[in-house]
């Protein structure tokens, strides 16, 4: 059996049914929602009969959205092609910023050729999505100035809204791992972590170019 979580992508980039997948989960709180104002998850499935075996934990555990939740879902789903088609026309443009950069050593992303899997992402997604990944040269002390010095980027932990948000894992969400426990999960002390918003890119690159100026 196999269960992929698409948040990344939402049901306009992938489609993990279509290509094997037999559950595939989304957090509505992030990209499909859009606009960072509900917590809310959603799992679909290939057959009726897993289904009713999910929906039955998810009534038992009270996993449901209150009405304005729905709601919001509802709105921001009406607008989910375009913030994706903005946002990932931003990333292409920062992404390649990025990659260029003489502080940066490397960059994650899926419209990039550089990407290990490039040609799989051309294949299989209507687009390379809006989220980044990228190691600073300078390791952890570089992460947390790079942090410390956006202005326009917001410092926030999520991902998928029209505010483009940035992270440094290593000195926060996955600050109390030991080296070792960070190693192995692949978390650098330079790794920074980029969800591009639908801001004009100008101002993105800029932000990102005043900030690694002065780490």
């Amino acid at each position: 059996m196999v269960c992929v979580d698409n948040t990344f992508c939402s049901p306009y980039l992938q489609k993990p049914l279509d290509l094997g997948a037999d559950i595939v989960l989304h957090s509505m709180t992030k990209f499909i929602n859009g606009h960072a104002d509900i917590v809310a998850g959603m799992v679909v499935t290939k057959t009726e009969a897993m289904y009713k075996t999910l929906r039955g934990v998810m009534v038992n555990v009270g996993c449901n959205m209150d009405p304005h939740q729905a709601f919001l879902t509802r709105r921001g789903l009406k607008t989910l092609a375009i913030r994706i088609d903005r946002a990932q026309e931003n990333s292409i443009k920062v992404s390649e910023f990025l990659e260029n950069h003489p502080k940066v050593e490397w960059v994650r992303y899926p419209g990039l050729k550089s990407h290990p899997q490039f040609d799989l992402a051309k294949k299989q997604m209507k687009g390379p999505g809006a989220m980044i990944s990228f190691g600073l040269k300078g390791g952890f002390d570089a992460g947390k100035k790079m942090m410390d010095n956006v202005e326009l980027a917001l410092l926030a932990v999520s991902l998928g809204g029209i505010e483009t948000l940035i992270q440094h894992p290593a000195s926060m969400t996955h600050s109390k791992l030991t080296k070792e426990a960070k190693d192995k999960a692949g978390i650098s002390d330079g790794l920074v972590r980029l969800s591009i918003g639908i801001e004009e890119v100008e101002d993105i690159i800029n932000d990102l170019k005043q900030a690694l100026d002065k780490v």
